[in-house]
């Protein structure tokens, strides 16, 4: 098996690399097929047609000599011509199983002679090949009426040599194939030129990529005047780097956002070392400082591990689908504290989410971890399907949003209120919404809760 393989791949490296190398050498093989084609054709036809020549010859021979028999009397007699030499070459005269002529050069036990006896025994016209060193054609023809015994009273066959014949075919043939050779020759020359130059704005769209970034520059790949594949190529290599620059946008705005979240508590640990470290503190103050270390020290994991979840997630974000009720109840189970509030997930067990069980605890995660900040008693998470959507709700009896910072719920590191003494570096809800974004759903802020605050996640189907 593994010795098939390392054939077969040694063949395809042997083939042509490039694109325009395989288009010629395809084009080289139809146009080859076709000659052989034609050419086995051709020779045919020309086969044929050479031996209805030849026989021809002979049909007009064999008339011109029974001419010159009688069998109006017995015995049959052959009347002298003026042109008997050339008459009598090849020629054999039979009456009956009497032969009455044969040519010099083949006496009666010659296998020419036989064969013509042969020929003339059948009584009808007919033709037979032989090769007797050389290839001959003989054709035989009745001559006079029938008689009592059914036989014509005499037969006349003639001989023809098919050498020049076949050197003519065989001349023909050669001909044709320097003629093919030419002209594949030539359909591959002309083949490698036209898709060269078909293919030049593709070296062209490759050089102006690999002189400039095709990420940073503004310059388009689909430009005028080229053909209209190439175009609509262009268009969508355009529209891929629109978005690969759209993402990059929104990761260098992310990690601006993110740089100035780390950068407020690692001001903050700085701050206290130094006052820690500018007299001797009391065992209280040095209790104090080590609380807001503590306190910003977690703040910058919680980012770090925002960020990993980020990109874990996204790695892992494979087609799949999920059973959505029983996964959000492990979520909840995770999730809920003894002394906090009760998380409770409603919804039909037959709602199957369009996303793997991980990246849907992902989504969600975030939204009831902010729910549950925020929540006096409880947490509902309710899971609906309609329409091949699945829908999921987190909703709580909180305090709600306020109206004024409805604008900025999902922007990367904001916070209603930094001082309301939640944890928590106000990531989740954009890190929510940018995973079901990715799977081809949604994660909105329900602005007609009558309390607390819902949000809703909107999900494929499974």
């Amino acid at each position: 098996m593994t010795r098939r393989s390392s054939t077969a791949s040694a063949g395809s490296r042997r083939g042509p690399r490039t694109l325009r190398g395989r288009l010629s050498l395809a084009a080289l093989a139809c146009a080859a097929s076709v000659m052989v084609l034609l050419t086995i054709v051709c020779n045919v036809v020309v086969r044929h047609h050479l031996q209805q020549q030849a026989d021809d010859e002979l049909h007009t021979r064999v008339a011109a000599v029974a001419a010159t028999v009688d069998t109006r009397h017995t015995p049959v007699r052959v009347l002298e011509t003026s042109d008997d030499a050339l008459l009598d070459t090849n020629v054999w005269i039979y009456a009956g199983p009497r032969l009455l002529e044969h040519p010099a050069s083949a006496p009666a036990g010659a296998p020419l002679s036989r064969a013509a006896v042969r020929l003339a025994a059948h009584g009808d016209k007919r033709c037979a090949a032989l090769d007797a060193g050389a290839p001959i054609r003989l054709c035989a023809a009745p001559v006079g009426d029938t008689g009592a015994a059914g036989r014509p009273a005499a037969a006349v066959v003639a001989a023809l040599d098919l050498a020049p014949y076949r050197a003519s075919a065989a001349t023909l043939l050669w001909a044709s194939l320097a003629l093919d050779g030419a002209v594949l020759a030539g359909a591959y020359v002309l083949t490698w030129l036209a898709v060269g130059r078909a293919l030049r704005p593709v070296t062209v769209m490759t050089d102006q990529a690999t002189r400039r970034s095709a990420v940073a520059s503004p310059h388009r790949l689909a430009g005028t005047g080229r053909p209209a594949e190439l175009a609509r190529l262009g268009a969508s290599l355009d529209e891929l780097l629109d978005r690969i620059r759209a993402v990059l946008r929104h990761e260098q705005q992310l990690t601006r956002e993110l740089s100035h979240e780390l950068r407020t508590p690692l001001a903050r640990i700085t701050a206290e070392l130094d006052w820690w470290g500018a007299r001797p503190r009391s065992a209280a103050e040095t209790s104090a400082t080590h609380a807001v270390l503590a306190d910003a020290a977690d703040s910058m994991r919680s980012i770090c591990d925002t960020l990993l979840d980020d990109a874990r997630a996204t790695a892992r974000a494979a087609p799949g689908t999920a059973d959505a009720v029983a996964t959000l109840r492990r979520l909840a189970d995770r999730l809920t504290l003894p002394d906090g509030p009760a998380v409770t997930v409603t919804g039909p067990d037959a709602a199957v989410a369009g996303v793997p069980a991980p990246l849907l605890e992902r989504i969600v995660g975030p939204l009831a971890d902010n729910a549950l900040r925020y929540a006096r008693t409880q947490v509902g998470i309710r899971v609906g399907r309609a329409d091949g959507v699945t829908r999921v709700e987190v909703g709580d009896d909180g305090p709600g949003v306020p109206p004024a910072f409805v604008a900025e719920l999902f922007r990367p590191g904001s916070r209603a209120d930094p001082a309301d003494g939640h944890s928590g570096a106000g990531l989740g809800l954009a890190l929510a919404r940018r995973l079901a974004r990715a799977a081809g759903g949604e994660v909105a802020h329900d602005a007609g809760c009558p309390s607390g605050a819902r949000f809703v996640v909107t999900l494929p189907g499974g």
